[in-house]
């Protein structure tokens, strides 16, 4: 297994802003946008590509507007067979975030894992749901019950953390000892009080559980929602806290990084978190 992973991230506006348009042909416009993307992450030698927050369709969650039950769909399904076809072509791993349907009226915010031959690994449900003003959440959502898996892939091994998870650095810390090389966090967050969290918290996360992390955010505003301006600034930082890789606030873009996954033994034997945790003094945090 490689030392060094060539990572991607993938951030992009949805092309079509219009309420009116039948759900279906959203999601195929968001899908057809990204197939180029995925194309270009391919040609510059990305092993392991990550896509944003509920890739194939617009942040819903500032309506509570049950159409959108219409853009759940199973997992393992129809987007995951078609990313495993290009994680085969490409010998890319490819982490999918879709609305997942589980049984009828039973929908999570899910991300699925493809190995890079195309074999589907398994998936990881968001587990913190927010509620509160421009996002619903809730409405849409059931909370994770899945844990915090860690995927083996070709590459490296990945964990999965989405967007208000990042809040939460327990689940950070679960993912670490379950053996996560390599975080993603795919997003949908707009400016605001998150934009000054954003390079603060994973970067932490980063640093405290010995890891690198990849956290992605799209780009652009969304009609007719309005709650504002998606801020991009996607970006890859390794386990010492420094930033590897940042993408623009504005533009549809593919980020790159080497990920050198033998600077993690390098801070780890420098900063013993791990082995001076003391779990026996933590059982507040449970009750």
């Amino acid at each position: 297994m490689p030392t060094i992973v060539r990572c991607g991230l993938i951030q992009c506006a949805n092309p079509i802003n219009d309420e009116s348009v039948p759900v279906a042909e959203i999601q195929q416009a968001m899908l057809d946008k990204h197939i180029p993307l995925i194309e270009e992450a391919a040609r510059r030698g990305v092993q392991i590509l990550c896509l944003q927050e509920i890739f194939n369709g617009p942040y819903f969650c500032p309506s509570q507007d049950r159409r959108w039950y219409a853009a759940a769909e199973p997992v393992p399904g129809p987007t995951t067979a078609r990313m495993a076809e290009l994680a085969r072509a490409h010998n890319m791993v490819i982490i999918v975030p879709v609305y997942e349907e589980a049984m009828r009226g039973v929908y999570y915010n899910t991300a699925a894992v493809i190995d890079a031959d195309g074999a589907y690994l398994g998936k990881y449900r968001k587990i913190h749901i927010p509620q509160t003003s421009g996002f619903w959440e809730k409405y849409f959502f059931k909370p994770g019950d899945l844990g915090y898996p860690v995927f083996q892939t070709k590459y490296a091994k990945i964990g999965v953390y989405i967007c208000y998870d990042r809040h939460f650095p327990e689940g950070a810390r679960q993912l670490g000892l379950n053996g996560a090389e390599i975080v993603f966090n795919p997003s949908a967050t707009v400016a605001g009080l998150s934009q000054y969290l954003w390079k603060l918290e994973q970067p932490a996360h980063a640093v405290a559980n010995g890891y690198f992390v990849g956290a992605i955010n799209r780009v652009g505003t969304e009609a007719p929602w309005g709650i504002g301006r998606f801020y991009g600034s996607s970006y890859f930082v390794d386990p010492r806290g420094n930033f590897l890789a940042v993408a623009s606030e504005d533009q549809d873009e593919v980020v790159v990084a080497d990920l050198d996954l033998d600077m993690i033994d390098e801070v780890r034997q420098t900063w013993q978190f791990y082995r001076d945790r003391r779990p026996d003094t933590y059982g507040g945090l449970t009750e």
